[in-house]
């Protein structure tokens, strides 16, 4: 096969599982496996496989409950349901609701290929890719409505703004959008408007060039000069200071950038998309925020919901983000036990998926069973909704992102950027040690 199929094998039986997966690998397929409906429908949420091969009767949700899950989302991705001879009668009558076919076990391997080929060949070219939306796992009615517009909105070039509450996934859309337009093949870059000082932010976005502060001794690229015929994405959009609103207007609306310092304008050919989880209506009335450049902004508007206005998601979630970090830690961990799911489900989810992410990997990390009790959840649960840092922590890490700023745009040169820091050389040197930056890492 030149190209490989991609089938999702669903069974709760490893070994029966195990031996499915080697039998179509060994025929050229890519294989997916999930121990669990709950499982194959986290993988189904953020991927989608060309043919889904289900054991009938499973401990949760069993096969028939989980092809009616499937076609709901998924209408033209065929089932096959693997049942035992007891359950035939079931099977017959899942078959006339539309599963594709069924098999008894144990399966045959030549009537098993059989069968595939048969689904594979009737499915050929119904089924659109999932890929442009890697990451984004959601059966949501109103965030796969939020999908369908940017889906439709990557197709042109309007500036975006995405709006919605932090750790919402603005960041993982603003991508998505960019994967799924003609620029994918360019560069998407993203810049936090609201991390580093005026100055800093300035040169990062429009570039420098030689001389044009103290430090600047060489030409310096900025963001849409180096994102040019791609995308750049301004996350939190509404901190940027007023000064700067007025140059990045002037760009949207000239589509041409001036390094600072320099007296020559640079064409480029950038798609904007922002963020905001501030109310820029406000901001512009308490003078914070340009009316102007919001309408340049907010060609098209985009609105993420709150993992509380779509917690029938938190189960997929949960379970994506428990098959990740388990992988990454490389724990056997396999799923939440049934009250530690209804613990998720409840919780407030003030941080929202940032934060959701958070408490499965702190699960991940300090379970010792196949399955993550109600306990450890609730232990998880405990820290404070948004993981609020100590004033230490929080003052350390802005400054190692600071320093990390400066000798990336000084490529590493110690001598200038203590001069932009207005630090003398051998403080800043400390700085450097103290927060494990090496100058050499940072030089072209």
């Amino acid at each position: 096969m030149t190209t490989k199929r991609r089938i999702l094998i669903v069974d709760d039986d490893a070994a029966l599982l195990r031996l499915l997966s080697l039998r179509l690998e060994k025929e050229g397929f890519q294989v997916l496996e999930a121990s669990s409906a709950e499982q194959a429908l986290a993988i189904l949420a953020s991927q989608t496989p060309d043919l889904v091969i289900t054991d009938m009767r499973m401990g949760g949700m069993d096969g028939l409950a989980l092809f009616d899950a499937v076609n709901r989302t998924h209408p033209t991705l065929p089932v096959i349901l693997l049942t035992a001879h007891g359950n035939i009668p079931d099977a017959v009558t899942a078959t006339r609701r539309g599963v594709f076919t069924y098999l008894t076990k144990p399966v045959e391997a030549r009537a098993l290929m059989a069968e595939v080929d048969r689904a594979l060949a009737l499915s050929a070219g119904t089924r659109e890719s999932a890929a442009w939306r890697d990451g984004i796992v959601t059966r949501n009615p109103s965030m796969l409505r939020v999908l369908a517009e940017a889906r439709l909105v990557a197709q042109g070039d309007a500036p975006v703004l995405l709006t919605g509450h932090s750790g919402t996934g603005k960041e993982l859309l603003a991508r998505a959008i960019h994967d799924a337009s003609s620029r994918r093949d360019a560069p998407f870059v993203a810049l936090n408007c609201g991390a580093l000082p005026e100055q800093l932010l300035e040169s990062e976005l429009f570039g420098h060039v030689k001389g044009a502060f103290t430090g600047a001794v060489r030409e310096h690229k900025g963001l849409f000069q180096t994102s040019h015929g791609g995308t750049i994405f301004l996350d939190e959009v509404g901190d940027m200071p007023l000064g700067l609103q007025v140059k990045l207007l002037r760009v949207l609306q000239e589509r041409e950038v001036r390094p600072v310092g320099s007296t020559a304008n640079i064409k480029v050919d950038v798609r904007v998309i922002s963020a905001t989880h501030r109310d820029l209506r406000a901001e512009q009335a308490a003078g914070n925020f340009r009316e102007d450049l919001y309408y340049r902004l907010n060609v098209v508007a985009v609105a993420l919901p709150s993992l509380g206005e779509r917690r029938d998601d938190i189960p997929l979630l949960a379970a994506h983000f428990l098959e990740r970090t388990s992988a990454r830690y490389q724990r056997a961990i396999r799923a939440f036990a049934p009250d530690a799911m209804s613990l998720l489900v409840a919780a407030a989810w003030k941080g929202n998926v940032r934060q959701l992410q958070n408490v499965v990997e702190k699960c991940v990390a300090l379970c010792a069973t196949p399955i993550v009790p109600a306990s450890l959840v609730a232990r998880a649960l405990e820290a404070p909704a948004e993981d609020l840092a100590s004033f230490d922590d929080a003052r350390r890490s802005f400054e190692r992102d600071y320093l990390s700023q400066l000798m990336r745009i000084t490529e590493g040169n110690v001598t200038q950027a203590a001069r932009l820091a207005k630090r003398n050389r051998s403080d800043f040197y400390s700085l450097l040690d103290r927060h494990q930056l090496d100058p050499a890492s940072f030089k072209k």
